[in-house]
């Protein structure tokens, strides 16, 4: 049983370095034509205009800015909700928990062209509040269902002591609930934050074009099928999601080498 375990471990860890390298090999081609089994002529042109340009470093700190105050946003909205649904018994609390997965359930597509209607009504198209508040949508449930789980977890009877023993609401979160909670509120900001940074369709339809991503940025080179640029960008891409993925576990155990060494 842990030989096939791990045979599917190496078989999947397989085919992420084989599409990886594949990717890599392409950012380096500038000429690969059918049927040669190995690329005709090599140049740089692809990374020079990925990692060297002024313009990719821009789109990509912007996209990394809106991602993260949606991040922000979307878990302070998640915050009372996971609490609710993870500590209270109320009326519609099945209800409410099947609603807060309808946007991973019904197609973005429709949800978003409906709503794209009422922004335009309210002049919130084509500009980056709209964008910031359509990212929302996609997050939510990943941030409510991970943040639920950290609160069933860590429980009540801790708070209620501190509260017994004359600590205020403020004192609770901040020396009790928010140490508790950090490690769970990393993980599903970590989520949110790369939903929000891989969307596509939804920046594009609501931003129309004038709120620039670097997902928006990469499309028109795959679509006009120059491999070279989009496979360079991709990389670009890849590398900043994978430094984020690094830094949250970093804090994750940082946090956790404290907690128990105290």
């Amino acid at each position: 049983m842990k030989l096939l375990k791990k045979s599917y471990v190496y078989f999947a860890i397989g085919i992420i370095l084989f599409f990886l390298l594949t990717m890599i090999l392409w950012s380096l081609i500038n000429q690969w034509p059918w049927p040669n089994l190995w690329p005709k002529q090599f140049d740089l042109r692809g990374l020079k205009f990925a990692f060297g340009s002024m313009k990719s470093y821009r789109i990509l700190l912007s996209s990394i800015g809106l991602s993260g105050f949606v991040t922000v946003l979307t878990l302070l909205i998640c915050y009372p909700a996971a609490r609710a649904l993870a500590f209270y018994d109320f009326k519609g609390k099945k209800l409410i928990s099947f609603l807060f997965l309808l946007p991973l359930i019904v197609p973005m597509i429709t949800v978003v062209l409906g709503i794209h209607i009422n922004f335009i009504k309210l002049g919130l198209a084509n500009n980056i509040t709209g964008v910031v508040l359509v990212h929302l949508l996609p997050g939510i449930p990943y941030g409510v269902r991970l943040m639920e789980t950290s609160f069933r977890q860590i429980g009540q009877s801790i708070e209620l002591q501190a509260q017994v023993l004359g600590a205020k609401r403020w004192q609770v979160f901040w020396y009790i609930t928010l140490p508790l909670l950090f490690p769970g509120i990393i993980m599903a900001g970590t989520m949110i934050y790369i939903i929000s940074f891989s969307q596509y369709f939804i920046t594009f339809l609501i931003g129309g074009g004038k709120v620039m991503t670097f997902s928006l940025f990469i499309f028109p080179f795959i679509e006009s099928g120059d491999r070279t640029l989009a496979s360079a960008l991709s990389l670009l891409f890849i590398s900043s999601i994978y430094l984020v993925l690094v830094f949250s576990n970093l804090l994750v155990s940082y946090y956790s080498k404290n907690v128990n060494s105290n």
